[in-house]
């Protein structure tokens, strides 16, 4: 093992994309371990026992320590940098919308594009079709609230690109791969999209 922190993760997960983007964006090297959720990867037991007994990844690895939860793992990378404001207040702000992001966000947009592209809409269970059109509403809602909070603000949280921005901008500029939500309808998230890719040191979600 390296000395870089190692990135456990699944390339295609916007939860594991957010860390690979904040360290990016600080220009700091990670380790990156691929395993393949469709197959089960992270439900072995070797994986339980050591990763994460969860089952989950994201999981950010530091020497021996395993820091599972996406959004830890970010803060844990921008600790101490411009990523995250050094006002109070700000900086409480940026943990308002990086817990609206698990909790209102990446539950309904996330989990729709989940659903349609890797599960399909032909092998729905009878609860998920049911579940589709208020994931929908609530994904729209989030959107609705992000665009107009953007409409007069550059950014979510304080003067400048934080944590926040990064968490939700992973599965929102991606929100129209389910089909479901059109970005065109929040075009304050649209202008707030752009700005987060012009930042130095951006990395796409594929790369």
């Amino acid at each position: 093992m390296g000395d870089f922190p190692i990135l456990h993760e699944y390339a295609a997960s916007g939860n594991c994309y957010k860390i690979r983007l904040t360290a990016a964006l600080l220009d700091r090297p990670i380790e990156r371990r691929e395993y393949d959720i469709m197959k089960g990867e992270t439900r072995t037991p070797e994986f339980l026992a050591k990763v994460n007994a969860n089952g989950r990844i994201p999981v950010l690895q530091v020497g021996d320590r395993f820091l599972p939860e996406s959004n830890a793992a970010c803060f844990w990378l921008a600790d101490g940098s411009h990523l995250i404001p050094h006002d109070r207040f700000a900086r409480a702000d940026m943990l308002r919308w990086m817990f609206f992001e698990q909790y209102n966000h990446e539950p309904n947009v996330a989990t729709l594009r989940f659903w349609v592209k890797w599960i399909g809409e032909a092998n729905f269970t009878d609860l998920q079709r049911a579940q589709v059109p208020a994931k929908q509403a609530a994904g729209a809602a989030a959107l609705k609230l992000m665009d107009e909070h953007l409409a007069p603000h550059d950014w979510l949280a304080g003067q400048n690109l934080s944590l926040a921005d990064i968490a939700l901008y992973a599965y929102t500029h991606v929100a129209e791969d389910s089909g479901l939500f059109a970005l065109a309808d929040y075009p304050a998230v649209q202008r707030w999209i752009a700005r987060v890719e012009a930042e130095p040191g951006f990395v796409a979600m594929g790369v």
